[in-house]
């Protein structure tokens, strides 16, 4: 009986210890995705355009590292593809396309493992991309893709103002102006994500411009 109870005893110590632990990894990998959202939406939204280069690469990095320690955080992975997604854009070029490929092949993990993609930011993100990036034997770019991501982006978040306004963008780009000018003001009206207003608020911004352009 005492034999019993000391085994078991050990057993919950066990238990204990280990809930304790994946706690305080939790805990830390939030701490430090929450600093690095933070410098993102500052580089993104206030740094000068000739320092965003390589502040993003150094965020790149980062992010990457924090993604190889939390592999299965579906969270830390849409960052992951969020900030190489805006390196490679900053970036531009030839040069960019491997950091491009390696954004969306992390957005797609993360959708795998959170099928809403982190409330739809992984599905705006890879609509960007596959409209973005070249096609054909260069890359992975394809207009039916981009429009499907951003479909499903909007079937998650539909006032959003990415995705409206990154839609909107993209169906300019093809040509059906009375649906971009729709989306552009959906983006206009849209409600700013908690702890993305900055972001939000100039895509808000970036949106009305395109009204006036439509």
């Amino acid at each position: 009986m005492a034999h019993s109870n000391l085994v078991r005893y050990f057993a919950m110590t066990a238990l204990s210890s280990s809930l304790a632990l994946a706690s305080f990894n939790a805990v830390a990998y939030e701490s430090e995705l929450f600093s690095l959202k933070n410098r993102w939406e500052y580089t993104v939204t206030e740094m000068p355009e000739s320092e965003r280069e390589a502040a993003l690469s150094g965020l790149a990095e980062e992010v990457t590292q924090l993604a190889e320690q939390h592999s299965d955080e579906a969270e830390v992975l849409v960052w992951k593809g969020v900030v190489l997604a805006a390196y490679a854009r900053e970036r531009g070029g030839l040069g960019a396309l491997g950091v491009a490929k390696d954004a969306r092949d992390t957005l797609e993990r993360a959708v795998e493992i959170d099928p809403q993609g982190n409330n739809g930011s992984a599905y705006v993100t890879l609509g960007a991309l596959y409209d973005r990036v070249p096609g054909g034997l260069i890359g992975f770019g394809d207009s039916d893709t981009a429009d499907e991501m951003f479909q499903r982006a909007l079937q998650i978040r539909p006032d959003g103002i990415d995705v409206n306004y990154y839609y909107a963008t993209f169906l300019q780009e093809e040509g059906n102006i009375q649906a971009a000018r729709e989306h552009a003001q959906r983006a206009v009206d849209g409600t700013a994500r908690e702890g993305r207003q900055q972001s939000d608020e100039a895509l808000r911004r970036d949106a009305e411009a395109l009204l006036g352009e439509l």
